[in-house]
């Protein structure tokens, strides 16, 4: 079966895992995908991740999801941007989450970060999606 959007379906497996109570969950890996959570990592929002190599230039990347008080790190997390139907902001309509409580992961021309990287550095770009 072809897999149409990567990132959707990494974060339904973040999102079914923390559904469940899960402390790890494994999703397959691209650099892309890496980006992605390392931004997370960066604002915490997982522990981290670790990279496994199957050969073939097959990965599998191993997320270890956060919990505070059996509570998971993340409430909410939600695609914006699908391949259906592109979302692009400019720095001025980046969207702001919860009053700058969560954030947008970005994709613009300097790599994927956070929102507020991306309006410190004065870039716009895609939308990915947003956490809180």
């Amino acid at each position: 079966m072809a897999l149409h959007d990567p990132l959707g379906d990494m974060l339904t497996r973040i999102r079914n895992a923390q559904m469940r109570k899960r402390d790890r969950v494994s999703t397959p890996g691209s650099s892309f995908r890496a980006r992605v959570l390392d931004v997370l990592k960066d604002e915490g929002y997982i522990r981290g991740y670790s990279t496994t190599e199957f050969g073939n230039g097959r990965t599998e990347f191993d997320v270890e999801l956060k919990y505070a008080e059996g509570e998971p790190a993340i409430r909410e997390i939600a695609r914006v941007s699908k391949p259906g139907r592109r979302v692009y902001a400019s720095v001025d309509a980046l969207p702001r989450i919860n009053n700058g409580l969560g954030i947008a992961i970005v994709s613009t021309p300097k790599g994927v970060m956070a929102d507020h990287s991306a309006r410190e550095q004065n870039l716009g770009g895609e939308v990915l999606c947003t956490v809180f």
